[in-house]
């Protein structure tokens, strides 16, 4: 027999890993098969169950666990959402890179958000969650889910009023990151719009539709292959704010 309010505990267990296994990029979002996901958070939860869980302390009512489970829901998606905003600045990059190749125009929708999805930035992505994983990045987050139950454990009401400016800087931060990320291949097809523009008045007879559009292209992969050394510390930036991000989201939640 089960001690009172085991069933109620595990059950928040399950909230919060759900919402931050389904909402992480790594964990949830690039995995097609729900059978993994469903497998994943229900040997996640009762690891972590029995490891810091416990039963509630006190009986409460299905309204009072919904309000509780609102919050391991909250708390879940702030953790993902750390994850999301670090990818942030890798779409950021690839938006731009890509925008000045001219490959956004045969941009393809992605069936997991529903938003165009260039090439480039397709690229960035998947440059940037395999170096994730080999660097064994997505530790990292397993390690902050299981912090958190420390941090916030469950079946307590606290105040997230800080998770909102929190939000909102790491987005901030996180675009300025892009920006910087992609950085010296804007500069150079910068310098290829304008070396296009003086051709284009030089030679009117050139049609510098064609002739640009190929050499746009032809330089910026010119250009992501020379830079690509710069990747690394980018990258490992990257990684670092992931880190730092988790850290802050937990000690947002545990005040």
């Amino acid at each position: 027999m089960l001690p009172a309010g085991t069933i109620e505990a595990f059950g928040l267990f399950v909230v919060r890993t759900s919402v931050l296994v389904l909402a992480s990029p790594v964990l949830g979002v690039t995995t097609s098969f729900a059978g993994a996901k469903v497998g994943l958070i229900g040997v996640l939860s009762l690891v972590l169950y029995s490891a810091v869980g416990g039963p509630l302390l006190a009986h409460v009512m299905p309204l009072e666990w919904g309000v509780l489970a609102v919050r391991e829901a909250l708390i879940g998606f702030a953790l993902a959402f750390v994850m999301q905003t670090v990818l942030l600045a890798v779409r950021v990059a690839g938006e731009m890179v890509g925008h000045e190749m001219g490959f956004n125009m045969g941009a393809l929708v992605d069936p997991e958000t529903g938003v165009s999805s260039p090439l480039v930035t397709q690229f960035y992505e998947g440059l940037f969650l395999v170096g994730l994983l080999a660097v064994d990045g997505h530790h990292l987050i397993l390690r902050a889910l299981a912090d958190s139950f420390v941090q916030a454990p469950v079946g307590m009401l606290t105040s997230a009023q800080t998770l909102a400016g929190l939000a909102e800087a790491m987005v901030r931060e996180m675009f300025n990151a892009g920006i910087v990320f992609a950085l010296p291949v804007l500069v150079l097809m910068t310098i290829v719009s304008v070396l296009i523009a003086l051709i284009a008045k030089a030679v009117p007879q050139i049609n510098i539709m064609d002739v640009g559009f190929t050499l746009r292209i032809l330089v910026g992969l010119i250009a992501m292959y020379a830079f690509a050394p710069l990747l690394a510390p980018a990258m490992e930036r990257l990684h670092g704010a992931l880190s730092s991000g988790l850290e802050r989201v937990l000690v947002a939640v545990g005040s």
